[in-house]
Formats: C-alpha cells, sequence, structure tokens
C-alpha cells in the first residue's frame, strides 16, 4: 500500500515538475500549493527530486557552452586579423576625403566664373529691357487717352519716315514691333469711350430726345423760311443735298487712297457700331411695358395668373407623387445589370453617369444604382418642362422664369420627392438589403443636382453666376433620405439581432459547459458577416457605424440576459458556456468584418462583458477589491451592482445544489468568503448610491 502511495507520489512530482517548466511564472503558485496538500512529507522528496532535475540542467548548459567554446574563440581571432585591413582602409577613405576637397574647390572657383558670366548676361539684358522703355511709342501711349488722332499721326510718320533710316538697330526692330500693338490699344480705349458716351446717352435718353426735338422743329422752320427767301430772289440750288448733307469738296490735302483705307475701315466699324447701338436703344424706348396692353394696367391680372401658376404647380406636385411612389414601387433595388456596350450607353444617356474603374471593367457588369435612379432622373426634367411651358405665357423675363423654375424644382425635390423616399424607408418590406441600395441611389442622385441646374440654365439662358439665382436644395433632400436610412439599417439590424437573442436556451443549471458556443450564436455571427459584405458599397463610416452599433447592442442584449431578474440561480458551469459564446463575439470582433477600425476598437464593445466573466472564471476577488477605483485596476468596467447582482446568483441558499464542488473542499470556508465579498461588495453599492 505504502509502495503504491510512494509511486503515486513520484508520478505526480514529475508532473509537477513537467508543469512547473512548461508553463508561466504567473501560475506556478497553484502549482506549488497542491505539492504541500498531499502527504506531510511529500515536499521534502519534492525537493529532492527538484534539486536532481536543477543538477541535470546543470549539466546540460554546461555541455553546450564547452560545445561552442571553440566557436567563439576562432570569431575572436578573425576579428584580430580583420583590424589590420580595417586601418589600412581608413587610411584609403581619408586620402580619397582629401581629393574630394580639392576637387571641390576647383569646382567652387569654376561656379563664381559662372555668376560673373550670368552677372553680366543679367545687366545686358537690363540695358536692352531699359532701351525699349525709352522708345518714342512708349512714351507716346501715356498721353492716348488725350490725343488719339495726334498719336496715330505720330506713328504714322515713324513707321514712314524715321523708323526706314535707323532700320538696322535693334531697338528700332521692336519699335517697329510694337507699334501695331499700341494702334489695337488705341482702338481699344476708343471702343471703351464710345460705349461708355452710349451708355451716358441711355441715362440721359429723355432730356436728349427733348432737346433733339426742339432743335429739329426749328431747325425745319429755319429750312422752310430759307427756302422761300431763296425762290423769291432767284436762286435755284439748295444749300443742302436730299440726303441732309453737305456736298462733299477737294479738301485740297492730296492724300491717296491707299494712306486712308485703314482709317477708312476702323472708322466704318466705330459707325456701324454706334448705329446699332442707338437702333438698339430706340427700339427699348419704343418698346410698350409688360403689364400695359393698350396703356391699361393689368397688375390684378397678373396677380390672378400667378396664383394660378401656384395651383398648377401643386396640381403638378400630385401627379409627379404618384409618379415616384409608382417607380419605387417597381424598383428591384439591384444594381443595374449591362450586357453589351449597347446598354451601357443607353443608360448614361439617360443619367448623366462616369466611373472610370468601371468603365475600364469587361461586359457584362453592373452600375452601382438601381433602375430607379435614371427614372426619378428623366421624370424631374420632364417636371421642370411642365412647369415651364405654364411659365412661358406669362411674359416675364428670363430671370424671372428662371427664378420660377428653380423654385418648382426645389419643392418637387424638398416635399414631394423627400417625402415619397421617407415613406418608401419606413416601409415593413424594406429590408437591409434594400436599404443599402437606397443609400447608394441617394448619393447618385445627389450627385446629378449640379446636371439639373446647368439644364435650367441652359432652358433661361440665365448665368448660375447672377447675384439672385437660387439654388436647388438636392443636397439636402437627398442627404435627409439617406441619415434616415442609415437610421433604419441601425434599427433593422439590432431588431435581427434580437430575433436571435430569443432563440438562446442556457441550461443556467449545468454543472461543466458543452465545450463549444451555443447555436443560436453561431447563426447571429453568420448572418453579421453575410449582412456586413453587402456594405462594401457604402460609405466607410456608415458601414463602422453599423458594425460598432451592432457589436454594443449584442454585447447589451448579452450582458441583460446575465442579469434578468427573473434568474434567480447560476452555475459556474453555466458561465464557462457564456464564456464560449463572449468568446466568438470577441473572435468576430476581431476579424474586421468591415474595414477602417483601428486597432482592437471594435473588440471594447464587449470589454464589459470580458472583465466580468474574467473576474468571475478567475475567482479573483481579492485583486478586484483592492485595486477598486483605480484607474489601472484589471476590472475598471465592473461596476460593483452588476457583480453582486450575479455574485447573488451563485450563492448556496438552499443547501442543495453544491453550486461550487469545483473547490473541491472546504466548501463551508469558500461559502463564508462568498459572504464576506458579498458584504463588501454591497458596501460599495451603498457608497455609490450616498455619492450620487
Amino acid at each position: 500500500m505504502a509502495e503504491n502511495e510512494s509511486l503515486e507520489c513520484i508520478t505526480e512530482h514529475e508532473r509537477i515538475l513537467q508543469e512547473i517548466e512548461s508553463t508561466d511564472t504567473a501560475c506556478v503558485g497553484p502549482t506549488l500549493r497542491s505539492v504541500y496538500d498531499d502527504q506531510p512529507n511529500a515536499h521534502k522528496r519534492f525537493m529532492e527530486k527538484l534539486d536532481i532535475r536543477i543538477r541535470n540542467h546543470d549539466r546540460e548548459i554546461e555541455k553546450m557552452c564547452n560545445f561552442h567554446h571553440q566557436g567563439f574563440v576562432d570569431a575572436i581571432t578573425e576579428l584580430l586579423k580583420v583590424r589590420a585591413d580595417a586601418e589600412k582602409l581608413m587610411g584609403q577613405v581619408t586620402d580619397t576625403n582629401r581629393r574630394l576637397q580639392d576637387a571641390g574647390r576647383e569646382v567652387t572657383a569654376q561656379t563664381e566664373e559662372v555668376i560673373r558670366c550670368r552677372i553680366q548676361q543679367r545687366n545686358m539684358a537690363t540695358t536692352v529691357e531699359k532701351l525699349q522703355l525709352c522708345i518714342p511709342g512708349e512714351k507716346m501711349s501715356v498721353d492716348l487717352s488725350s490725343r488719339y488722332y495726334a498719336a496715330l499721326k505720330t506713328m504714322e510718320q515713324l513707321e514712314e519716315v524715321y523708323i526706314p533710316r535707323v532700320s538696322q538697330y535693334r531697338f528700332c526692330q521692336i519699335m517697329a514691333e510694337n507699334l501695331p500693338k499700341l494702334r489695337e490699344e488705341i482702338k481699344d480705349i476708343s471702343m471703351s469711350d464710345l460705349k461708355d458716351f452710349l451708355e451716358s446717352i441711355r441715362k440721359h435718353s429723355d432730356k436728349i430726345g427733348e432737346t433733339a426735338m426742339k432743335q429739329a422743329q426749328q431747325h425745319r422752320t429755319f429750312n422752310s423760311a430759307v427756302q422761300k427767301q431763296a425762290s423769291g430772289m432767284g436762286y435755284g440750288k439748295p444749300l443742302y443735298s436730299l440726303n441732309g448733307q453737305i456736298p462733299s469738296q477737294n479738301n485740297g490735302l492730296g492724300l491717296e487712297d491707299d494712306d486712308q483705307s485703314e482709317e477708312e475701315g476702323d472708322r466704318e466699324t466705330f459707325e456701324n457700331y454706334y448705329r446699332k447701338q442707338r437702333k438698339k436703344q430706340a427700339r427699348l424706348v419704343l418698346q410698350p411695358q409688360s403689364n400695359m396692353g393698350y396703356g391699361f394696367p393689368v397688375n390684378r391680372l397678373f396677380d390672378l395668373l400667378f396664383e394660378i401658376r401656384d395651383q398648377y404647380n401643386e396640381t403638378l406636385l400630385k401627379k409627379w407623387a404618384l409618379v415616384f411612389r409608382e417607380i419605387f414601387d417597381l424598383d428591384n433595388y439591384s444594381p443595374i445589370p449591362v450586357e453589351t456596350e449597347e446598354d451601357y450607353r443607353s443608360v448614361i444617356s439617360r443619367f448623366p453617369f462616369h466611373d472610370v474603374e468601371i468603365e475600364k471593367q469587361d461586359f457584362p457588369k453592373k452600375l452601382p444604382m438601381s433602375q430607379s435612379v435614371p427614372q426619378i432622373y428623366i421624370q424631374v426634367k420632364e417636371f421642370i418642362y411642365a412647369s415651364l411651358k405654364f411659365s412661358e405665357s406669362l411674359h416675364r423675363s428670363s430671370t424671372e422664369i428662371d427664378d420660377m423654375l428653380r423654385k418648382s424644382t426645389n419643392l418637387l425635390l424638398t416635399r414631394t420627392l423627400s417625402g415619397c423616399l421617407q415613406n418608401l424607408i419606413k416601409k415593413p418590406h424594406i429590408g437591409l438589403t434594400e436599404l443599402v441600395q437606397i443609400i447608394i441611389n441617394t448619393t447618385h442622385l445627389e450627385q446629378a443636382c449640379k446636371y439639373l441646374e446647368d439644364f435650367i440654365t441652359n432652358i433661361t439662358n440665365v448665368s448660375p453666376e447672377t447675384a439672385h439665382t437660387t439654388r436647388l436644395y438636392g443636397l439636402s433632400t437627398f442627404k435627409d433620405a439617406r441619415h434616415a436610412a442609415e437610421g433604419e439599417i441601425y434599427t433593422k439590424l439590432n431588431q435581427k439581432i434580437d430575433e436571435f437573442i430569443q432563440l438562446a436556451d442556457y441550461e443556467w443549471g449545468m454543472p461543466e459547459s458543452d465545450g463549444r458556443a451555443s447555436g443560436y450564436l453561431m447563426d447571429l455571427i453568420n448572418f453579421l458577416r453575410s449582412t456586413f459584405q453587402v456594405f462594401t458599397h457604402l460609405p466607410g463610416k456608415v458601414a463602422q457605424t453599423a458594425c460598432m452599433s451592432a457589436c454594443k447592442h449584442l454585447s447589451t442584449s448579452l450582458m441583460q440576459m446575465l442579469l434578468d431578474s427573473e434568474l434567480k440561480q447560476i452555475t459556474m458551469g453555466a458561465i464557462q458556456q457564456f464564456n464560449l459564446d463572449v468568446i466568438q463575439c470577441e473572435l468576430f470582433a476581431s476579424s474586421e468584418p468591415v474595414p477602417g477600425f483601428q486597432g482592437d476598437t471594435l473588440q471594447l464593445a464587449f470589454i464589459d462583458l470580458r472583465q466580468l466573466l474574467d473576474l468571475f472564471m478567475v475567482w479573483d476577488w481579492s485583486t478586484y477589491l483592492a485595486d477598486y477605483g483605480q484607474p489601472s485596476s484589471k476590472y475598471l468596467r465592473v461596476n460593483p451592482s452588476t457583480a453582486l447582482a450575479l455574485l447573488e446568483k451563485m450563492k448556496d441558499t438552499s443547501k442543495k445544489n453544491h453550486i461550487f464542488s469545483q473547490f473541491r473542499k472546504n466548501d463551508r470556508d469558500k461559502q463564508k468568503l462568498i459572504e464576506t465579498v458579498v458584504k463588501q461588495l454591497r458596501s460599495l453599492v451603498n457608497g455609490m448610491s450616498q455619492h450620487s
């Protein structure tokens, strides 16, 4: 009998030594404690066994050192041989550096010579520029605004008389090249003055017209009297020709036609421009105002027409609301498949879509938006046409019509289309896949709003840079719809998690765990993986927020299940089983189901559960109570009230269920320890309630 016990003791000691050699130092204490819990003299035999094992390891270490000693000596010998070569190499490096410094000084001298040459070239260029500034043509340009005709005559003399005499000089060539530019400058300044003159005439047209009509009447009266007097005195020729102009006479200057041809051309340009602008001004003066047909005021009639227009727009909005609903009902909420180049061209002809990456793909391929997007875009343009038909008949300016169209389109986007989108998102048959597609659709519709603005601009010919131009509110409309869809995604995702949680069927009184995670939880994790794969087309922040929201909701639901008030008693085996499920949740979070998370950010969603379960699995109450309230506490996220609630469920109140049988002995002491921990936790909870 003694021999059997001795053999068992020796075997146990061998196992303990192997465990000490293979495990971490943090777990050595409980292992050594088991030596003292066995036979009285067992620790002495264990110490002898330990000394023998230490001597064996010392011999092995000595053998290993002897084996590698000769290699170490050889390595030192090689290093001593290399030292002489290294000193030679350093000498060669020093010589090379000296030669490089000499070469550098030579390069510096050459560089200074190049710099001197560059300075000379710069001085020469500066001299040429100064000479250009001194040419007579430049000085002449200063007084162009007051002496255009004299400047032109001076330029003519320079070109014909002076420059040919000194044409061999470079500054003369430069002067000859600058003269045409000066002539164009004179022409531009003259045209600007003419425009200013016409504008001043337009401002004072009433007074100018009144004075002109009085002078014309006086002139007509004077001519009539002169003609009567001349006919009585026998003069036959009138003083003026039939066209009202003085007959042309030879001025005696003898100028050639070729010399005057260019001046005549410029004069004709100015005269034609002047006559054209004056005719436009005359038409503007003679044209009646739009709110006066036959001299009667029609303001009340236009007010009535504007009211009818508003009612017409309301009718259009109701009609297009039905159109939008029908489009949404018939949509399959799947990316548009394009089989051939013709299919692709057909889609982009109806909707402005451009994506370089998708264009590079081979056919067949898919466009990210669903079929409702081009249909909605076309219907918005049809609404603009329908609104334009009524506005055109109001005889308003292009700016006013542009403003009407933009306001009507804004109502269509912000009220009608936005309302249809909000109702669509709230429909019960719209699932997570459909919500993801709606977010993608609204993104593309938002990007297309600038093309709608260009469409209105092309219709009305009113520049979008006009100060009072109304902007389309598509940005806010589709952004609000997108936010609503995102919120609905979070809600539906949490609802699906709740449905899986309801399938949980834990056996809270089980003596030990099954060794594998629960089936309902594995199904839930598989569902989340497949769902987040659909989120790849979503903006990064939306997918990350949905993933974090789902993990937090799952963690909260598991914690509530563990602390349910209807759960009266729980065993350590049930906690171990629950811990296996939480481990699967943590593995899912660490697998990066959605890209973009930094470090273990997603795993922190389960940190409260992890610290609580670690506290009960390790039964580390002394550490928890000692470090409570410290920022570096290992169980910082474990609330005393939470720990107390779970510990109360594990108390052996009935004395029939041996909950702590896994502690092997001293059940009475363990029970007292639990009572002590419960009292300390209650004092912490009471202290927290008093401070609050």
